[in-house]
């Protein structure tokens, strides 16, 4: 009886040493760290038997390195990307997704009718997917774009209120080296106008207290960070602007300010200005903000 105990644990070890063996010659460490010893040929036999009968092929990737493979591939995941979009019925759903969907490089799509929100995830700059919405016949402005958890602070928001100049200026964060700035301002006069990020949200005596144009320490080059750089308003008074600014971090606005002037070079006060506050961004509650004409800018908190 003791022989044959001893025999079927000799027997019960190949495998399982086997197995072992297999698991450090598969290993994905450099060579000169791998364990080496002469096997005998029984346990080489066990362990292509033990690869069998486990369902993975003497070749297949290990499930650890599938695993890394995997965790690598999601750091080049595509960015989610959120617009508030003016839809009202399950015609403009249609409509806005008919033309998404005609882009190369969207990957998924979702669309909120209650909150008037469309989120899409892909590759595409925020421009494309802007100019297709508009393309849609629909009003379109960019909510943020990213992962939210990245960032201590996604999104920020500055509300010009009046009495003559209206508007709403948005900066999303899109990685920890790039915001996008989006704006929409009425009631200018026809031309072009200079407008900056400056360093104090002191609004006493409007754009003329705010100081000078936002430039963090160690900033080199031939214009200031917050130089935003010129407004041109159409003969309606209206200006638009969407584009993005590179090392620009939107948690370090926040109590700033976006100060615009009657001049294109900034020489005079200044004629509106307004304190940059936090927002919400992707995947953020969403709360209406209109424009004195009623227009939903976009959803911000």
């Amino acid at each position: 009886m003791v022989g044959f105990l001893r025999a079927f644990a000799a027997a019960s070890a190949v495998p399982a040493v086997a197995a072992a063996a297999y698991a450090l010659s598969s290993s994905s460490a450099p060579s000169t760290s791998k364990l080496r010893f002469p096997l005998p040929a029984s346990f080489l036999s066990a362990a292509a038997s033990t690869s069998s009968t486990s369902g993975r092929a003497p070749n297949a990737v290990p499930p650890m390195a599938a695993a890394a493979a995997a965790a690598t591939a999601d750091l080049s995941a595509p960015d989610k990307t959120e617009f508030m979009v003016d839809m009202k019925c399950e015609g403009c759903v249609t409509a806005v997704k008919n033309k998404l969907q005609t882009l190369e490089g969207i990957r998924n799509i979702e669309v909120d009718l209650p909150n008037q929100v469309v989120r899409v995830l892909g590759d595409l700059p925020v421009k494309t997917m802007l100019d297709a919405l508009h393309q849609t016949g629909r009003d379109a402005r960019l909510i943020g774009q990213g992962n939210p958890n990245d960032f201590l602070v996604s999104a920020a928001v500055a509300e010009f209120k009046g009495p003559v100049v209206f508007g709403v200026v948005r900066l999303a964060q899109v990685n920890m080296d790039l915001a996008r700035v989006e704006a929409t301002f009425s009631g200018l006069s026809p031309g072009k106008h200079g407008w900056s990020i400056n360093e104090f949200g002191d609004l006493t005596r409007g754009a003329e207290s705010t100081g000078k144009v936002y430039n963090p320490p160690g900033y080199v080059s031939d214009k200031a960070l917050g130089d935003l750089g010129t407004l041109e308003a159409g003969e309606n008074g209206e200006a638009q602007f969407s584009g993005s600014k590179e090392k620009l971090r939107v948690v370090d606005l926040i109590g700033r300010s976006i100060a615009l002037y009657a001049t294109d070079d900034r020489s005079d006060p200044g004629i509106a200005a307004a304190v940059i506050a936090r927002s919400a961004g992707v995947g953020e509650n969403y709360k209406k903000l209109c424009t004195c004409d009623g227009v939903t800018i976009w959803e911000s908190s």
